[in-house]
């Protein structure tokens, strides 16, 4: 196998412009939840009760769809039952779904940053500049970490804080892409 077929970096070269495309939806992203933080909020868990309230009707339909063929049908209509009820309540109680989508925001920023993390220490040996995906990890590791010590700071310095993480992780991702976009150049 060549250096090219088997080095992360190389793989990162190829795809340099997913970086780009990455780093630059993290900003607009971020430029979005600055102007208009509350209607950001609102959007996030709407989406969430649509999406699990959708869910839950079609792990309904399917279940009595296969009530017939499948002695283990009511496992998939227990399931869609919890989904409708999640959903139902992402629209009757929205602030608790805020606090809970919270985690689950918390939980994602801290696990992509270790893997960031982890990723830019394996980079070393390859490329220059491995600094700006791990400084990208560790802004992620400490969004998470800060999101789950300070969860009632409030859903607006939350979606604050969400829109900075976002810009900085997104510039250095849109850094992060010039930089291994020249490894796919040929020398």
């Amino acid at each position: 196998m060549s250096f090219a077929s088997t080095h992360l970096s190389a793989a990162l070269a190829r795809n340099w412009w997913v970086l780009l495309l990455r780093g630059l939806a993290a900003i607009a992203f971020a430029l979005l939840t600055w102007f208009q933080p509350g209607i950001s909020i609102a959007a996030m868990v709407l989406v969430f009760g649509i999406y699990v309230l959708a869910d839950g009707v079609l792990g309904i339909w399917s279940a009595l769809a296969s009530r017939q063929s499948n002695r283990h049908w009511w496992v998939l209509l227990l399931w869609g039952v919890v989904s409708v009820v999640v959903g139902v309540l992402t629209f009757v109680m929205p602030g608790i779904t805020t606090l809970v989508l919270l985690y689950y925001i918390a939980a994602w920023a801290v696990v992509t940053g270790v893997l960031q993390i982890v990723a830019a220490i394996r980079l070393r040996q390859e490329i220059q500049g491995e600094w700006l995906m791990a400084l990208g990890g560790v802004a992620s590791l400490v969004f998470g970490v800060l999101l789950i010590a300070q969860p009632g700071a409030g859903a607006l310095a939350v979606a604050w804080m969400i829109a900075t993480y976002a810009f900085v992780l997104g510039v250095l991702l849109v850094l992060l892409a010039f930089k291994v976009r020249k490894l796919a150049r040929p020398r």
